[in-house]
């Protein structure tokens, strides 16, 4: 019997090493599915609500920062201040045991969230002062699942693909009406 390695945690499926089986990322469980992705799927929730209050307080933070020592100057702080952070919590404490020399097998595509992360920064920050924290937010929000429902139709960077609804239709257009109407009675 031929011995088939585990998935590596990932991989887009057309990127699986030789000799494995492809793998595609499976998604958590639905409300009514058991097992312990169901049991922590509030946690899960939690955690997203956290940061999206973070995101927020981040994005008002950095517009501060930056009407005082200038846009790209705040992003930058902002990132050492990141990298200090992160560097810190690999170094000195057990909460990822990820793989850094493993950095060299990921895909390229994958490295461009660095790039995206100083687009963001500098965007959220000199987005906030001209729109407000509340519609700058909404707009931001409805960008991100815009792009999130489609990155989950097509299945992109390996994760598995979930269809587009006509549920998910309406509640983008709800989304979105709520932005207009946040933004025009101002």
């Amino acid at each position: 019997m031929q011995h088939i390695p585990p998935p590596q945690r990932g991989l887009p499926a057309h990127e699986a090493p030789s000799g494995g089986v492809t793998y595609r990322k499976t998604r958590a469980q639905g409300p009514g599915e058991k097992g312990v992705v169901g049991i922590l799927k509030p946690l899960y929730f939690i955690t997203a609500l956290l940061s999206g209050m973070a995101m927020a307080l981040q994005g008002s933070l950095n517009s501060a920062l930056g009407k005082v020592i200038g846009l790209w100057e705040a992003t930058l702080m902002v990132h050492i201040i990141g990298t200090a952070t992160v560097g810190a919590l690999i170094l000195l404490t057990p909460l990822d045991q990820g793989e850094l020399a493993k950095l060299s097998h990921t895909p390229w595509y994958t490295l461009l969230g660095g790039i995206l992360s100083v687009a963001i920064v500098a965007l959220v920050a000199y987005s906030i002062p001209q729109l407000g924290v509340a519609i700058a937010t909404t707009a931001i929000i409805v960008a991100q699942v815009s792009t999130a429902l489609l990155i989950d139709h097509l299945g992109l960077f390996g994760l598995e693909a979930i269809p587009f609804t006509y549920q998910k239709l309406v509640g983008m257009l709800l989304l979105a009406g709520g932005a207009l109407l946040m933004l025009y009675n101002s």
